[in-house]
């Protein structure tokens, strides 16, 4: 038995919409005004959605409680398992006493707190986002600072806001990939129109950040900093988007600024260091002298990490990888058991791919990582129970976020949502940025933003007479202003900065940033639908005709065994340099 989704069940759009709202505005409630625990509040959400898709949407209770489950299901696999590696593989340079090594390399570059955050929140984790994305930037950049010295408040909040810059671009650029392939614009266009958005955030956002962490006036005292940390992100993240295409343009940029603003640090300082009310009186950092046999064995977990994530992003690989290690099947009882407002059926297919997820990435990264850090086997399987237990809330949170998501997306509750706001005729490119903040809010993914609402936007914006790439990239632009202040990006930030159930405070750190940018991105918007159309890029279409192409194998098996003989070279040199140098320490 089919059944036909609806998006106004009262026949009267502005009663269907006050309706479709209460759970996403019970979120709200439940973490600014209740104080409520992220995973009670997602809980309690995923149940309002899913008795109203039941109740008022006339959605059958068998295929309610199976949206919820493939939610769920989903949100331990692939997120969850992303963010148990990410976080495995940090407690591990933690166990091992390498951290420190990084702690001390770090103060050596700048003991201030508000440099610190640029090259760690904003560079570092842009750079990740771009080779992983979906919550290991949050999850890995949030413990580094916590393992500094931060204030765990501050340095999960200013992880999740300086995620923003990169989220468009994430994941060796898939938001874009989706977006194009649901609106049928080209990749590049869109790339190119996100591009000459969110560098103008980009160039902001680290005063913005430095602000946040130490106020106003200590920000302008490192105001040289902030610039060529911002400037060089935002011109690299340009120059990528617009002339390379959407898969670079994080890896560059984040690369570019931490470079650049490492190479200035050392012919600048500010003229006092920086740190929290509640920490030690500064000093100048007494520098321990490291080799440089001891720094890279203490980054070696990250080396590892950045080259698997990237060999993890090639296409050759995936195909290959794919061909052994990918289980798919219709989800049982709900495959092609919704019907669309197009009248098409939904298909419902879960993908297990196991071996090309990126957590599995990350936990190769992690296993070779034990030994490079001087950990055995035993210990690090002792960190990872340990890890686990430190995750079990963040992970039953994450699970139900994904299950309201899901049911909020099969019911047609999101579509109510999104109707009205396609609805507001010549003011929709204002508004076309808040589908994609109101997409990643619900689901923690700027990708499935993209999947949800690029066709509304496209379709919406040719019905106006605006250029379908504007609207169709503001989803995206929007999206990633959403990301800081969705359940699932709390948890995960709650979860690597030791705030589990403190996720209110930490929703209410973000949310007021969050509808700073995107109001700014609205009115962005605004401006070159209609009044800085020279910015928009020319391009066609995508044709209807598709060519299916069958991978070569070959190719990708080539490079996973340059890929092992990269790593297995790698793991030789670091493990035989600190072999000599234990010698040398025992023989001294």
């Amino acid at each position: 038995m089919v059944w036909k989704q609806v998006t106004d069940p009262f026949n009267n759009i502005i009663l269907s919409v006050l309706i479709a709202a209460v759970p996403i505005l019970f979120i709200f409630w439940a973490l600014i005004i209740r104080k409520m625990k992220g995973y009670q509040a997602s809980l309690i959400a995923t149940g309002i959605a899913a008795v109203i898709a039941i109740l008022v949407y006339g959605m059958p209770v068998k295929l309610a409680m199976l949206s919820v489950a493939h939610g769920a299901i989903y949100g331990l696999f692939p997120i969850c398992w992303l963010v148990i590696m990410a976080v495995f593989l940090f407690n591990l340079t933690v166990r091992s006493g390498q951290f420190e090594i990084i702690k001390h390399f770090m103060a050596s570059i700048t003991a201030d707190r508000r440099l610190q955050a640029l090259l760690i929140a904003f560079s570092f984790g842009s750079f990740l986002e771009g080779t992983a994305g979906f919550g290991a930037p949050v999850a890995i950049t949030a413990a580094m600072l916590v393992g500094l010295g931060f204030n765990p408040l501050y340095a999960s909040g200013i992880c999740l806001i300086a995620n923003t810059a990169p989220v468009a671009f994430g994941s060796i650029g898939i938001p874009i990939t989706v977006a194009s392939q649901v609106s049928g614009i080209p990749e590049l266009p869109i790339s190119q129109m996100v591009g000459r958005t969110l560098p103008i955030l980009s160039l902001m956002l680290p005063f913005y950040l430095v602000t946040i962490v130490a106020g106003f006036k200590k920000a302008r005292e490192v105001g040289p900093a902030v610039l060529v940390s911002g400037l060089t992100f935002a011109f690299l993240q340009y120059f990528s988007s617009n002339f390379l295409g959407p898969s670079l343009p994080d890896v560059i940029a984040g690369l570019g600024s931490i470079i650049s603003l490492m190479i200035f640090l050392r012919f600048w300082k500010p003229k006092t260091i920086w740190r929290f009310e509640d920490e030690p009186a500064a000093t100048l950092p007494s520098v321990t002298a490291y080799s440089a046999g001891q720094l890279i064995r203490a980054w070696s977990p990250f080396l590892v990490l950045t080259i698997m994530i990237i060999a993890w992003g090639l296409q050759p690989i995936k195909d290959a990888l794919n061909s052994v290690g990918m289980l798919q099947f219709e989800f049982p009882g709900l495959h092609n058991a919704i019907q669309g407002e197009d009248g098409g059926l939904l298909p419902k297919v879960f993908k297990v791919n196991y071996l090309t997820a990126a957590g599995t990435a990350i936990l190769i990264a992690a296993l070779l990582a034990i030994p490079l850090a001087g950990l055995t086997y035993r210990k690090g399987l002792s960190v990872f129970g340990a890890t686990l237990t430190q995750l079990k809330f963040p992970i039953l949170t994450v699970a139900a976020v994904l299950g309201f998501a899901y049911i909020a997306n099969d019911s047609g509750i999101t579509l109510t949502l999104a109707r009205v706001l396609a609805n507001t005729g010549t003011w929709f490119p204002f508004f076309a940025p808040v589908l994609g903040w109101l997409g990643v809010f619900i689901t923690g993914s700027d990708t499935s933003a993209n999947a949800l609402f690029s066709k509304l936007q496209f379709a919406t914006a040719q019905t106006i007479g605006v250029d379908p790439v504007v609207t169709v990239a503001a989803n995206v632009s929007g999206g990633v202003v959403g990301k800081m202040i969705s359940p699932q990006s709390i948890a995960v930030a709650a979860a690597a900065g030791d705030l589990v159930g403190r996720e209110a405070e930490l929703f209410r750190f973000t949310v007021k940033h969050s509808f700073i940018m995107l109001l700014f991105i609205c009115f962005l918007t605004l401006a070159q639908a209609y009044v800085i159309k020279w910015i928009i890029p020319i391009y066609e279409l995508l044709t209807v005709k598709s060519s299916v192409t069958t991978p070569n194998l070959t190719t990708g098996y080539v490079y996973l065994l340059i890929l092992a003989i990269l790593l297995v070279s790698i793991a030789i040199a670091i493990l035989r340099h600190a072999r000599r140098n234990q010698q040398i320490a025992e023989f001294e």
